[in-house]
């Protein structure tokens, strides 16, 4: 143990908080980081088709990875510099297509197209999550895919997600683990609809369609959103339609809460303890939207501070939000971008940890406001990095400090010789 971290520890002892214990739980919460952060959400069974869907990515930072091995080289090198449990998360458009498993359409994926993921992931001990691809694709057709009024375009759909749910049941099998398989639809319209029930109908009877099948193994969850890049005037699948939807399946199905996908004044944080009171689960997808989706890296700042607060605070928070991470950014380099989000994310975990929750809830069941701010920022000067520090260490992480250099001889070594 270094001087900093006793002296942390002895500092927070003095009011019951066991830093020991604080350590433990931290490397005990997964994290699911993204694999499209790599190559900027370009996937492989589709090449020179441009994202679509409100899907946009800026910049042209050298080293994107464009095949499996360079896509889990580089998650490897980031997993090395990110303390703590990970699992991945997948969309099907990352298919690894062979010469015994050739290229098929998505409406025709199967479980063997992902076995080099799962080989990987049982390798490294990683986790893996799912999730069906409903964009950037040519069978989207005009923004639409199971809400479309075409039967051959919403079919091609529905099968896809029926393929994808028994790729994520089989991969939950072969890893004894729960799979998270989220869907999300770019469905919608630029200008204001002339009918917006029906195309919700057509949603929900797809949504009938694909989880009518058992997956024991699968953690079925539904993405909403406000409104994506031309896609100004209506989104089909919003927040109460999802919402609504699965309470009405009892919990066989959870809302997934991006912090992108809502208006920019609405708090995250403030709907988990409500989610929390009805289902199972509650997935996030942790970003940081500018304005709007821009999914930008997410960073140790006041709104991840407060997910973070919620999920350690609230009843069951801790074993049933399930954190995963959504930013893409081509501007900057991307394992920095993978490292610093995920670091950021656990760090706000610790820092979460080693707050008094119970007695800043005492106050304020006692209406004793003014202590409570009191006591609220007097933790802010409390010596929590070196509780972080001495994470890091014990993971066999590197300190902030020593992350740049360890990322940019990456760099200079492997990603710059990509064309």
């Amino acid at each position: 143990m270094t001087t900093a971290y006793e002296i942390a520890k002895e500092a927070y002892a003095e009011y019951g908080i066991d830093t020991e214990d604080v350590i433990e739980k931290a490397a005990s919460k997964a994290i699911s980081i993204h694999c499209w952060q790599g190559d900027d959400v370009a996937g492989f069974d589709q090449p020179g088709n441009a994202a679509s869907g409100g899907i946009l990515t800026t910049g042209g930072y050298p080293g994107r990875a464009t095949t499996f091995e360079q896509l889990t080289a580089d998650f490897d090198q980031a997993a090395r510099l990110i303390p703590g449990r990970k699992r991945v998360n997948l969309h099907a458009s990352y298919a690894v297509f062979t010469d015994e498993h050739p290229w098929v359409d998505r409406d025709r994926l199967e479980y063997a197209h992902f076995e080099p993921w799962v080989a990987w992931a049982r390798r490294r001990g990683y986790g893996i999550d799912f999730n069906p691809t409903l964009f950037s694709h040519p069978r989207v057709v005009d923004n639409l895919t199971v809400s479309s009024p075409d039967e051959s375009v919403r079919s091609f759909w529905i099968r896809h997600c029926i393929a994808c749910r028994r790729i994520a049941e089989q991969i939950g099998t072969e890893l004894d683990d729960l799979v998270l398989n989220n869907f999300w639809i770019p469905d919608g319209l630029k200008d204001r609809p002339a009918d917006r029930y029906t195309m919700r109908a057509r949603l929900r009877s797809a949504l009938d369609e694909i989880y009518s099948e058992d997956a024991p193994h699968v953690i079925d969850s539904v993405e909403q959103k406000v409104f994506g890049i031309g896609l100004e005037g209506f989104t089909c699948g919003n927040q109460e339609f999802y919402v609504a939807y699965a309470a009405q399946r009892g919990g066989r199905v959870v809302p997934l809460i991006d912090s992108g996908h809502f208006n920019p004044t609405e708090s995250i944080a403030d709907k988990l303890p409500s989610l929390l009171q009805f289902f199972p689960f509650v997935p996030l997808h942790v970003t940081r939207p500018m304005h709007w989706d821009s999914d930008h890296v997410v960073l140790f700042e006041d709104d991840i501070l407060e997910i973070a607060a919620e999920i350690v605070r609230s009843p069951g928070g801790w074993e049933r939000v399930l954190i995963g991470l959504d930013f893409f950014d081509a501007s900057i380099n991307r394992i920095a971008a993978w490292v610093s989000g995920a670091r950021a994310m656990q760090k706000s975990i610790v820092y979460a940890l080693l707050q008094p929750w119970q007695r800043l809830a005492e106050l304020q069941d006692a209406s004793r406001f003014s202590e409570k701010m009191v006591v609220s920022e007097q933790f802010k000067s409390m010596p929590w990095p070196a509780v972080w520090d001495e994470y890091c260490r014990r993971a066999g992480a590197p300190l902030d400090g020593g992350l740049w250099p360890l990322i940019d001889a990456y760099e200079k070594t492997v990603l710059v010789q990509r064309s």
